[in-house]
């Protein structure tokens, strides 16, 4: 049934038919997501860390020696703040020793404030790396009375950021409630304390958010963040790492994803090293297969953990980095079971073509001794190729008499068009002399050339479906002066369009002329002019159009 069909078909529906089947039959193409370039960017800043971190560096090589040499103790405490606020996402110890350092100027001074100050700091960089009774031991030291208001936005939030980390750590379900309660008692409290508007404001209210289970809310929160005027990196990646948990839960994990390359995008950029977001990725990519970025980010993880000598990080790293290692030596062994059945194969291979080579080696004999016999036939095929000869002049005049009718049949066709004209005529005569407006109207309403524009489109779309780089391959065989240039309200030119034909195997002038409306001697003009114009020679042009690949 299939087959009659296309019989019966013309020739441009069965083109559409053809095209259609060979569209639905391509695998469905996307343009790079923003995953993709986002996770481009976050390979692109893994390979200039060393550069961020030597930034860092600089600075703190600066600030330290201004710090050594300084003898007002009051200056020093301050250049202590800023060498330690470089140290407390980078490096635990050296923080930690800073944080000693502020304690002893502070005593120093006699200052209760500033040692009230000190204490804070030491309790921000224990409670990153996971030392979590000397957190509380030292903030329960403090009397938040002698702190600065914004002082004691550190300290209310540290202490909920305290509880909020240990009920995360702590998997008990008796105690994790309590920790977590707490936690958002001291942000409600942290919040009175901050500005509004402000990057703290806006953290807190998400972290409260999350806790309370407004997670939508807290989404929206990230959007408020990150138009923020003075955003640091640092801060962009702690909101994106908290916008991205909140998605998770609302289980829109491509987002999430996209959030924490964001972060650990950011970190790099930082040189922070006290983070989350990369050692979440590289679970995200194990979860979904994805084990050549997952090795890479977890290795990343480990590094960073190991540098900053992140005690909870590195706990919470070998669970998932012994389920990556492993997977990876089962693709190995995989690999290596895979090496050693092509090694067997090949070798059967080479065996039979050893064989093959004995067998084609007894042929060549046997095809010698077959010479002689052709040799003798050769007189016997002379003469029958006589008899070809007198035939092939027999099917020249049946391909005559087939010209012949098919003449015939575009002639009665022809006429049977212009049939259909007259009567067209004929009918607008009458209707003018009767006043049958519908009729009338439906006669207007036959247009050709909007038929036949529509059957263009409809062909071009297709075609286009099919090779979406054929203009611009198209354009590269000519200079740029001569590039074809495509109206607004047009998919391609009549160019573009015979030359399309051609790539698709239709490479008869005629047939083309058929199919377009125009005459031979204006597609023979279409592709003269064409070929004229390229950088190519004449007679390679359509070989060149040729090899242009459909997607």
């Amino acid at each position: 049934m299939t087959t009659l069909l296309l019989r019966l078909t013309p020739a441009w529906v069965k083109l559409l038919l053809l095209a259609g089947g060979l569209l639905l039959a391509l695998p469905g193409l996307a343009a790079p997501s923003r995953a993709d370039s986002l996770l481009a960017r976050l390979n692109e800043a893994l390979a200039q860390k060393k550069r961020y971190d030597q930034q860092r560096w600089n600075r703190i090589a600066v600030l330290t020696a201004a710090f050594a040499s300084q003898q007002d103790a009051n200056a020093r405490f301050d250049l202590g703040l800023r060498i330690y606020d470089e140290y407390k996402s980078f490096k635990y110890d050296s923080a930690f020793v800073y944080s000693q350092k502020l304690i002893g100027v502070a005593r120093q001074l006699g200052s209760p404030a500033k040692l009230e100050v000190a204490e804070l700091k030491l309790a921000f960089i224990l409670l990153s790396s996971g030392m979590f009774k000397e957190t509380f031991e030292t903030l329960d030291q403090i009397d938040p009375a002698r702190l600065s208001d914004a002082d004691q936005l550190d300290f209310y939030f540290l202490q909920a950021r305290a509880y909020h980390d240990l009920g995360d750590f702590n998997h008990d379900q008796v105690y994790r409630p309590r920790y977590y309660a707490q936690a958002l008692a001291y942000a409600d409290t942290a919040l009175r304390f901050s500005r509004p508007g402000s990057y703290e404001q806006l953290s807190m209210q998400q972290f409260r958010a999350i806790k309370t289970g407004r997670v939508r809310e807290g989404a929206a929160l990230y959007e408020q963040i990150r138009r923020l005027p003075g955003l640091t990196l640092h801060q962009l990646a702690v909101s994106a790492s908290t916008t991205a948990y909140i998605y998770s839960l609302l289980g829109q994990d491509d987002r999430a994803y996209e959030l924490l390359l964001t972060s650990a995008t950011a970190d790099v950029q930082s040189a922070t090293k006290e983070t989350v977001a990369i050692f979440q990725l590289s679970d995200y990519c194990y979860r979904r297969g994805d084990l050549e970025n997952a090795y890479v980010f977890i290795r990343e993880a480990r590094e960073q953990a190991d540098f900053y000598k992140a005690r909870q990080r590195q706990i919470e790293l070998s669970h998932i980095s012994s389920l990556i290692e492993g997977q990876k030596i089962n693709i190995i062994e995989q690999q290596r079971k895979s090496l050693r059945t092509y090694a067997i194969v090949v070798t059967l291979l080479a065996v039979f073509v050893v064989a093959f080579a004995v067998i084609i080696f007894q042929q060549l004999r046997r095809l010698q001794k077959a010479d002689r016999l052709i040799s003798a036939t050769n007189q016997e095929l002379r003469e029958r190729n006589e008899e070809l000869h007198q035939l092939n002049s027999g099917l020249n005049e049946a391909n005559r008499i087939k010209e012949e009718y098919i003449g015939y049949y575009f002639h009665n066709n022809s006429q049977y068009i212009d049939k259909i004209e007259a009567l067209k005529k004929a009918l607008d005569a009458q209707l003018a002399g009767k006043n049958q407006a519908g009729v009338q109207r439906l006669v207007d309403g036959i247009n050709i050339k909007k038929e036949r524009n529509e059957l263009f489109k409809g062909f071009d779309t297709v075609f286009l479906r099919l090779f979406p780089h054929f203009i611009s391959q198209f354009n590269a065989l000519f200079r740029p002066e001569d590039h074809v240039q495509l109206p607004e309200d047009q998919l391609m030119t009549t160019e573009l369009r015979i030359f399309a034909l051609i790539r698709l195997g239709i490479a008869d002038s005629e047939q083309i002329s058929r199919m377009l409306g125009y005459s031979i001697n204006t597609i023979y003009t279409y592709k003269t002019r064409v070929k004229n114009r390229s950088l190519v020679p004449n007679d390679e042009f359509e070989a060149r159009i040729q090899a242009i690949e459909a997607v």
